[in-house]
C-alpha cells in the first residue's frame, strides 16, 4: 500500500514539474472552442447522409457522462447554433469547422508527448492531417452508435408487442445500459488517445494504469461535480453573471483535462519505477 501511495504522489510531482495545470488549461480552452466547429461538422456529415436524427441523437450522447449543470447551458448554445442553416459537407465553413475541430485532438498529443517524456519529430502538417483523421473517426463512431441508439425504440415496440413481460423485465436495465454505452465509448476514445497520439508508441500494457485511473476518477468527478454544482451553482451566478455556464464549463472540462493528463503521468511513473527496479534487481 505504501509502495502505491508513493507511486501516486510521485505521478503528481511529475504532473507538476511538466507544467500539468498550465496544460490542462490549455487542453480545457482547446476542448472547448473545438467542440462547436466538431459538431458543426457531424451535423454537416449527418445531413450529407440523411441521418439528421442521428446526429441529435450523438449530440446528445456526446454529454451523456457531463454533469447536468454543465451540459444544459452548452447543448443550449450548440442546439442554436446547429439549427442554423447551412451549405452541404464540402462548403468552406466545413472545411474550417474539420480544421479548427481537430485543435482539441493536437492539445491532447501536446500533453500526451509532455508527460511520456516523448519529443516530437513529426512534422505538422502530418499530425494536423492525423488530427483531422480522428476528428472524421471520432464522428463516425459517434453516428454509428447513435444510429443503434436511434433504432433501439423501434426494436422495444417490436420486443413490446411479441413478448411485453420480457420488455417490463428488463425496464430497469435501460439506464444502466445507456450509461454502459457512454462509458465504454470513453474509455474506448482514451485508449485510442493513449495508443496512438504520443510521438512514440505504448503497448496495451504500459498505458492500462492511467487508462483504469482516468476513466473510473472522471466518472466519480463528473457525479462529484454535479453534485456540488445542485447545491453551489448560486456562488458561480453571483460571481460571474452571464458568464458563469461558461466559466463552469471551463473548471469542469480543466479538471478532467488535469485527471487525463495524471493518468499519463501515472504510466510514466509506474514505467520508471519498474526500470529502476529491474536495474537494482
Amino acid at each position: 500500500m505504501r509502495k502505491f501511495l508513493r507511486i501516486l504522489y510521485d505521478a503528481y510531482l511529475k504532473f507538476n514539474r511538466d507544467d500539468g495545470w498550465a496544460i490542462a488549461s490549455y487542453i480545457a480552452l482547446s476542448i472547448l472552442t473545438s467542440l462547436f466547429p466538431f459538431l458543426i461538422f457531424l451535423t454537416a456529415l449527418a445531413g450529407f447522409f440523411g441521418l439528421q436524427e442521428e446526429a441529435d441523437a450523438a449530440t446528445k450522447l456526446l454529454f451523456e457522462t457531463w454533469p447536468a449543470s454543465v451540459a444544459a447551458p452548452i447543448s443550449a448554445e450548440i442546439r442554436n447554433v446547429l439549427t442554423q442553416p447551412r451549405g452541404g459537407l464540402l462548403t468552406l465553413g466545413a472545411v474550417f469547422a474539420i480544421y479548427f475541430s481537430a485543435s482539441g485532438v493536437e492539445a491532447l498529443r501536446v500533453a500526451l508527448n509532455r508527460a511520456y517524456d516523448s519529443p516530437e519529430k513529426r512534422s505538422w502538417w502530418l499530425l494536423r492531417l492525423e488530427s483531422i483523421l480522428f476528428v472524421f473517426l471520432g464522428a463516425a463512431s459517434l453516428l454509428a452508435v447513435a444510429v443503434l441508439l436511434v433504432l433501439a425504440p423501434l426494436a422495444r415496440a417490436i420486443a413490446e408487442r411479441y413478448v411485453p413481460l420480457i420488455v417490463h423485465d428488463l425496464q430497469p436495465l435501460y439506464g444502466p445500459v445507456r450509461y454502459g454505452v457512454t462509458t465504454g465509448i470513453l474509455a474506448i476514445a482514451l485508449f485510442v488517445a493513449h495508443k496512438f497520439l504520443p510521438a512514440a508508441r505504448r503497448d496495451t500494457a504500459f498505458i492500462a494504469p492511467g487508462l483504469a485511473l482516468t476513466l473510473l476518477a472522471s466518472l466519480a468527478f463528473g457525479v462529484g461535480f454535479g453534485n456540488y454544482l445542485a447545491r453551489y451553482a448560486g456562488s458561480y451566478i453571483s460571481t460571474y453573471a452571464g458568464l458563469a455556464s461558461i466559466m463552469i464549463a471551463i473548471v469542469f472540462l480543466q479538471l478532467s483535462a488535469a485527471i487525463f493528463i495524471y493518468g499519463a503521468e501515472l504510466n510514466q511513473t509506474v514505467a520508471t519505477n519498474g526500470k529502476n527496479a529491474e536495474q537494482h534487481g
